[in-house]
Parts: structure tokens; C-alpha cells; sequence
């Protein structure tokens, strides 16, 4: 008999799992090993400090043990499963229809015992002998790189996979890198859960660097993922969506329904007969500094859950009900209607990786370029029917709208620049050319003499009377890596990094924004922040996470030796400098004054873009291609209305040249 797995929900008490396995970590290797003889485990499925929040829509979840549930397929020729792994890749590429495992009676059956929710809500996964292709077992032995001979046998008491790698054998600074990611795991009711932001021994007052963060955990969760771990990948989306709509307030305010954590926390603590038990307890915002609430983690989360089906080709946890459910949850926050005329996404300052004081208030590149990448996941995961029609129709709508309006009037060049330096003001019509009312007067002198001839970059910010002209890393990056940009405006961006490599790369990659605040305006625009002084921080501070994003955007755009020049620059220093968080000054010569040291983030990115440059045909699976059917939406109604159509054919013809 095959183990099952089931859990009750309701209203009033908590939730409880059995798991049936016990999983050890193997610091010393790169793997996570199953241990041969199965324990039972009870663990009690608890979130601190919530009340519970049932939602008709919702279908609750089990964690699903990968090893167990669904036959495997097992073959001994490590070719045969290659190649079956990149058939099934292919065919999920090219098929045009949507296929779905919902509402298959051996994938999950779900009771509702009599009647709603008055009574517990029973769901039950019952799994049957099936071959399934994308298993996880089934890709365990396609991925693995440590170099050796590796040998599974009786995995869950499969045939032995039998694996010989070929790759090189890793430097002294990677061995290291992969035992501080290792020794970086959260465990939870005896499984992987994620990776602290940071692991350094020597500090006693981690704040709240011992929890997982939703952002920080990306670069950790691709690392395993070329590596083969799937596993850590598959349990943080899913404990992640469990946590997805308990309720938090600050002042008896809660946010809307679908917010994801910032980060969350595994504690223990005390029950009645001297027994103890692990819970999740989870951060909103409402203890962060600023109490803002994290927009980009419910982004980054669908990011991730798209990365996680390209890397292991299990597209069976895109497709179940409660994770698509927690997908539709987190456009409607984003799509949700408002007083904005704008197609980008408002938001306050601190809601992403820059989570104090900056200035990026209003519709900030950075949160622009990961609500594109979210709603392009989104499309391509979400399942179409009936009830999710109308949200593809909305999503198709943003895409069309928001990637004219970044491309259109966030891009600057020396040609631009000089048309904004020219002009007219109080232009009040349709057909006006200074749309936002932007003074020539604004741009900084200190741009006019940087800009290169070749090349050019998407602005800060953009709003009403204003553009903050300063060059923010992370969104250019991402804008190339989601196609948000138009082919020549990616290449572009590229073009400028390298000519100002100096000032945005110097002696560490790379710099999260340029130029720092200074003087008045550092007074005035950080409230006098002192962590966020002049070249420090997030005020120009430099952040080798970024390492791994910028080997993404420059592989898409066949420009390696870049990323190549950058990973050397680091592979100088981390390693003697203990992974640092972040460097200060202008050439990022000294570690960050504040910054913690064994920074899980920081290793992350550096074994991600060391795997990404060898593995060339996994990084295509990551990032996306221009899409030229969004070209053909017009989604303004211009046209209908008797006035002046938009703009479509110049976009157009923007990519086309």
C-alpha cells in the first residue's frame, strides 16, 4: 500500500499533516539523501500569531513527499533519461493546447463532509501506479554535477539510476560556496524549506537574518535546481502559499487577500506534556522597518514556480488546484482596479528589494520589470477554462499596455535626452508631446555628461512632473532577462554597463543604483537614513547577488565575456572577504559598513552564474523571448472613441528596425 497524505482544515483549529519519511541533509556532498528506512513523523501544520482564513475559492494542500506517492520511471541508461525529460520539455514547448491534471480523479480528491465549512474540509491525495514523466526521482540522476560517479539504488525501492558526470571538477572558492548553502537550510518537520538570508557564526544579533526571505531564497532555489535538488524548490513554493492569505494587520488594518510574505521563520515552541513542535511564523511587513508591505514576493514566487517547472519539468505543481488558485490570488491584488491612470504597478517606498527609505516611491523600473515577468509566467501556467478566462483576457490586456508604456517613456538615450532637453511645457491635449509634464530643468547635469553615444537605459521612476533619471541595476537587468525592453533598448542597456564599467561595476559587481544621493538630497529623500549613506546600502552600495542576473541578461544577449569579466571580479574577493552582503564606496572597494557577513544571497548568485555560463541550455529555459503578438493588442480604445489612435506602429516599428 502506498502512503497517502491528508490533513484537515478548519476553522477554528489547526492543521495537521503526517509525513512519511525522514530526510537528512548531506552538508559534506551537494545533495539531499532519502533515508532507506521510512519513519513516521507527525507534524503539526501551525502558523504563529494567525487566526485561520478559509476562502471558498481555495482548495487546501498537502505537501506531497517526492518519495513517495506516483510510481516512477527508472532507467538504467542515463541517456534514456535525458532524453525522455528533453522530449516531454519540448512537447510542453510546442503544444498549443491547455491540458490539466485538476480535475483528474487520481491527482486529488477533495470532500466537503456535511455540507460547507462548518465541518472540517478533507483533502485527500490518493495516488495509483502511474508512470509520470516529470517525477522528481526521474530527473534526480539527469542533473546531478559533483563531479563523481553517483549511484542510487533501491530510491524508494526503485531500480538504481546509474550516472557518470563529466564536468570539470569544482574550484576550492565553489566547494566552499556549496557547504555555506548546505550549512544555510532551514529545515521544517524534517524537510528543506528554504535558506536563512544569513549564516554567520560570529553574529549575535542576527535581527531577522535567520528567516527565510521570499526575494533572497530566489538565487538560493535556482542553484539547487541546476544542481538537480528539487525538492527544497517544491516545499518553499508550497509552504509559501500556505501562508499566502493569513490575515496580518498593522493598526487593525489587514491587506488585500493574496499578499505574500516578506519572510518566515520556523520556531519551536512549548506544548502540554513537556512536548514541543515546530511552527511557521510568517512577516507581512508588520515588523519590518517601515512596516511596508513586500509587493515583489508574490512576483517572485510565480517567477519561481515557472523556473521550477523549466528546470525539473514537473509542471503537475503548476497545475494543481491550490497552487493555480494562489496564482489567480496574486494577479487579482496586482490587477486589481484603482484611481491609477498608468498600466504599471503603484507602490510605496520599500516594497522590494530596496525595503527603506529611497526615493522609489510611485511606480519604481524595479517592480515594473518583475510585474511583467509575473504576468508572462502567469500566462503561460495558468490553466484556461471558464473561470480563468477573463483573467488571461486582463493579463494579455497589461502585458500589451504596460510594455508600450515602459518602452515608450521610461527609455533613455542620448536622442531622448535631448528632446526632453527641448521640451514645451503645460501642454494640455491628447496629442501632446511632453505627455507627464516633465521640466527640462530636471535632468541632472551629471547625466548629460555620462550618457555614452552607444547605449542607454530604462529610467528609475516615472510619474507626473517627474523622472528620476538614476540608473537602477536590478530592473534594467530583469527588463533584458523578461524582454520588457525592445531588442535594441536590451542590447543598449548591455552596451552602457560596459562603457561606464567603472562606475557600475568597479572593483565588485554591481552597483544597485547610480549615482548615490548625496548632500541635500540624500537629507531630504532617505529622511538623513544612516545605514543609507553615500555609496552605501542601497544608495549606490554594491551587491554581488546581482551577479547572477546580470550573467542571465547577458547570456540572453550573447554577450558572455561581460559575465565572464564579472564572475572573475568576484571569484577575487568573496571568498577572502567571507560573502559579504553588500560593498560600500564609489568603486566598491570596502565591505558595506553594516553589511553581514556569510550572506546566503551572495553565495547563491555566484554558484547560479557559475552553472548558468556551463549550462547555456538551462539558462535559455529562464529567461523569455520578445513576444511580437503583444505588438498586436491595443488595448486603449483610442480608436473608438474619435480620438487619436496610440502609438502601436512606432513600438512596432521599434523592433522591427
Amino acid at each position: 500500500m502506498k502512503p497517502s497524505c491528508r490533513f484537515l482544515i478548519s476553522t477554528k483549529n489547526p492543521v495537521f499533516f503526517k509525513r512519511h519519511h525522514s530526510l537528512t541533509s548531506n552538508l559534506s556532498g551537494n545533495q539531499f539523501n532519502f533515508d532507506k528506512t521510512k519513519q513516521l513523523l507527525t507534524c503539526p501544520f501551525r502558523i504563529l500569531g494567525f487566526k485561520t482564513i478559509f476562502n471558498e475559492s481555495r482548495k487546501s494542500f498537502c505537501v506531497p513527499n517526492i518519495s513517495s506517492g506516483q510510481s516512477r520511471l527508472i532507467a538504467r541508461d542515463s541517456r534514456a533519461v535525458s532524453v525522455v525529460a528533453s522530449v516531454a520539455s519540448q512537447f510542453r514547448e510546442l503544444s498549443t493546447s491547455v491540458e490539466t491534471r485538476v480535475n483528474d480523479k487520481n491527482f486529488e480528491r477533495i470532500f466537503v463532509q456535511n455540507g460547507i465549512s462548518v465541518k472540517p474540509l478533507v483533502v485527500e491525495r490518493i495516488d495509483k501506479d502511474e508512470n509520470v514523466l516529470g517525477d522528481e526521482e526521474s530527473r534526480l540522476g539527469v542533473l546531478v554535477d559533483d563531479g563523481e560517479s553517483v549511484n542510487r539504488d533501491d530510491l524508494d525501492g526503485g531500480q538504481g539510476v546509474e550516472i557518470v558526470s563529466t564536468k570539470r571538477e569544482e574550484s576550492d572558492i565553489e566547494k566552499e560556496a556549496w557547504k555555506l548553502l548546505n550549512d544555510a537550510v532551514v529545515m521544517y518537520c524534517g524537510s528543506p524549506v528554504g535558506t536563512v538570508a544569513a549564516n554567520d557564526p560570529g553574529d549575535k544579533m542576527p535581527l531577522n537574518y535567520d528567516q527565510v526571505f521570499v526575494r533572497d531564497f530566489v538565487p538560493s532555489a535556482l542553484a539547487f535546481l541546476l544542481r538537480g535538488e528539487g525538492e527544497i524548490v517544491k516545499n518553499f513554493l508550497l509552504h509559501a502559499l500556505q501562508l499566502q492569505s493569513w490575515e496580518k494587520t498593522v493598526d487593525c488594518y489587514s491587506p488585500g487577500q493574496g499578499l505574500m510574505p516578506a519572510s518566515f521563520k520556523v520556531r519551536t515552541v512549548p506544548l502540554d506534556d513537556n512536548k514541543l513542535e515546530e511552527v511557521l511564523d510568517p512577516d507581512f511587513g508588520e515588523s519590518a522597518i517601515g512596516r511596508v508591505a513586500p509587493v515583489d514576493s508574490g512576483l517572485w514566487w510565480i517567477i519561481l514556480l515557472r523556473a521550477y517547472g523549466k528546470l525539473t519539468g514537473d509542471y503537475a505543481l503548476q497545475e494543481r488546484v491550490d497552487v493555480q488558485t494562489g496564482i489567480k490570488l496574486i494577479l487579482n491584488l496586482c490587477l486589481a482596479d484603482g484611481f491609477d491612470m498608468f498600466p504599471s504597478l503603484l507602490v510605496t517606498d520599500g516594497s522590494c528589494m530596496i525595503d527603506r527609505r529611497m526615493g522609489i516611491h510611485g511606480h519604481p523600473l524595479e517592480i515594473q520589470a518583475l510585474f511583467y515577468s509575473a504576468l508572462r509566467s502567469s500566462r503561460e501556467m495558468l490553466v484556461v477554462n471558464d473561470g480563468s478566462k477573463n483573467l488571461v483576457r486582463a493579463i494579455n490586456n497589461r502585458l500589451s499596455a504596460l510594455s508600450f508604456h515602459i518602452r515608450e517613456y521610461y527609455w533613455v538615450d542620448l536622442r531622448k535626452i535631448n528632446e526632453i532637453y527641448r521640451y514645451k511645457t503645460e501642454e494640455y491635449s491628447t496629442e501632446a508631446t511632453n505627455k507627464f509634464n516633465i521640466y527640462p530643468e530636471q535632468i541632472p547635469s551629471w547625466l548629460m555628461d555620462w550618457i555614452p553615444e552607444e547605449g542607454g537605459y530604462l529610467i528609475g521612476n516615472l510619474q507626473p512632473a517627474h523622472m528620476d533619471f538614476r540608473f537602477f541595476t536590478l530592473g534594467n537587468l530583469w527588463s533584458v532577462v523578461s524582454s520588457l525592453g525592445t531588442p535594441k533598448q536590451n542590447e543598449a542597456i548591455l552596451n552602457l554597463i560596459e562603457s561606464k564599467w567603472d562606475d557600475l561595476v568597479g572593483n565588485m559587481p554591481l552597483k544597485i543604483c547610480y549615482p548615490a544621493l548625496e548632500s541635500e538630497d540624500w537629507r531630504i529623500i532617505t529622511g538623513s537614513d544612516p545605514k543609507n549613506t553615500p555609496w552605501s546600502y542601497h544608495n549606490g552600495g554594491s551587491w554581488p547577488t546581482l551577479l547572477w542576473q546580470f550573467t542571465l541578461a547577458c547570456m540572453k544577449m550573447d554577450r558572455m565575456e561581460l559575465a565572464q569579466k564579472a564572475i572573475a571580479l568576484a571569484e577575487k574577493r568573496l571568498q577572502a572577504d567571507h560573502w559579504p552582503e553588500y560593498y560600500d564606496t564609489r568603486s566598491g572597494k570596502f565591505i558595506g559598513k553594516q553589511s553581514r557577513l556569510y550572506q546566503t544571497w551572495t553565495v547563491a548568485g555566484f554558484l547560479t552564474s557559475k552553472v548558468l555560463l556551463e549550462n547555456p541550455e538551462k539558462a535559455s529555459l529562464l529567461f523569455w523571448d520578445e513576444d511580437y503578438d503583444l505588438l498586436e493588442f491595443c488595448v486603449c480604445g483610442l480608436n473608438t472613441s474619435g480620438r487619436k489612435r496610440c502609438s502601436r506602429v512606432a513600438a512596432r516599428s521599434q523592433i522591427l528596425v
